[in-house]
């Protein structure tokens, strides 16, 4: 495995790969050199480069994972496969709809795995609500809700993470890029990914903060997000994410149907018998236990990164995590463009309207191998480690 990007989500994924036994991560590429030499140094990464496509270039690779600010993962990703390398990417799987679609085009055409950091599909919660709904206990899916909560908790103005995070034309989007991402992709999973029909959709920034950060920051992105979206065969999903609200935390998202329904956090599971109305919780504990003692792949299913190396081992079947966050794409451009419409937009109008974020970046050649390497590419603007 070779990293693209070491800022904080590339040290995560660094750590997380360490449990993982059958992967071993041989090389780093990150502009910024100072970081990239301490963090090889830190984790004995043989191979450090200060340029992403020379490593492309020089390094014999399985697979890539890119932890970049959003309107880069297109560019690299596409690199990426087009070297004959699988993908793993960080959320969201780009900056506008119309770059990841060229992400998944690309892994078709060349023939390899892409998959995108969907956290929230290998959690306890949504393996159970996944096999209630695998037995038909909830019946007929009927419509979703995809909540998300925070209280004060935008990037950089709040306290935490770079000022990138909260600059359009670094991360594209706010609260439903940041965390509505997870959030959407999860209901779209356990619905069965349904085709987007319309969307329709507001976004806000009224939450008062620090007046400095708002001035240095460059604050232009939304910090609460709604929408409402029809999906094919009738199915409907609303939405909110907050990144700062002035409430109380809002309940977990939930799936209904016709026979049952699920909330995910806290987890219940809710059934009429006859006259009974059943409020049911679960041993979320016990079930995992048994994921992994009766059948021989739980741990395949423990984390997106361990699913990611069992599936690329041919262990099990790679979750379509590219088809869901695609789709999870057109539904959070579809309400920016609903909100700059002022109407609903049908799913056409959202691929038709799309354009691309995605940075452009050189073609390879600069940087050297190694801590001793020639001065970083000062033309490049954007950092390309992540937050």
């Amino acid at each position: 495995m070779g990293i693209i990007g070491v800022g904080q989500i590339g040290k995560q994924h660094l750590n997380n790969y360490k449990s993982i036994a059958s992967v071993e991560v041989v090389a780093i590429a990150d502009i910024d050199q100072q970081e990239a030499g301490r963090v090889g140094e830190l984790h004995k990464i043989p191979q450090i480069y200060f340029d992403a496509i020379e490593m492309l270039e020089r390094e014999n690779l399985d697979a890539v994972d890119v932890c970049l600010h959003n309107n880069l993962h297109m560019p690299y990703t596409v690199a990426a496969l087009k070297s004959g390398r699988h993908v793993y990417c960080e959320k969201p799987m780009a900056g506008a709809y119309r770059d990841a679609e060229t992400m998944l085009r690309t892994a078709r055409e060349a023939g390899k795995n892409l998959s995108i950091q969907l956290s929230t599909l290998f959690t306890k919660e949504t393996k159970a609500a996944r096999a209630l709904i695998d037995e038909g206990r909830l019946g007929r899916l009927y419509h979703a809700r995809s909540t998300g909560f925070r209280r004060r908790g935008r990037a950089y103005v709040d306290g935490y993470g770079t000022e990138k995070f909260v600059q359009k034309d670094v991360a594209a989007g706010g609260a439903l890029y940041d965390m509505g991402v997870y959030h959407i992709a999860n209901v779209l999973y356990l619905l069965g990914n349904p085709d987007v029909v319309s969307v329709t959709g507001k976004t806000y920034q009224e939450t008062d903060m620090d007046a400095k950060r708002r001035a240095f920051s460059g604050y232009s992105v939304e910090e609460l997000g709604v929408g409402f979206v029809r999906l094919a065969d009738g199915v409907t999903l609303d939405i909110i994410e907050s990144w700062a609200v002035h409430m109380n935390p809002f309940e977990g998202s939930s799936i209904f149907g016709s026979s049952g329904g699920v909330r995910l956090e806290p987890f219940g599971f809710y059934h009429n018998m006859g006259d009974l109305e059943l409020d049911c919780t679960a041993d979320l504990d016990a079930f995992n236990k048994r994921m992994h003692t009766v059948y021989d792949v739980g741990d395949a299913y423990d984390s997106a990164q361990q699913h990611w190396a069992a599936a690329l081992q041919g262990r099990v079947e790679l979750l379509p995590t590219a088809e869901i966050a695609l789709n999870t794409m057109l539904i959070s451009e579809g309400i920016y463009i609903s909100n700059r419409l002022g109407r609903e937009v049908t799913a056409d109008e959202v691929r038709s309207l799309s354009q691309s974020t995605a940075v452009k970046i050189g073609t390879g050649g600069a940087g050297q191998r190694g801590q001793r390497g020639s001065a970083l590419r000062r033309e490049r603007a954007v950092r390309l480690s992540r937050r």
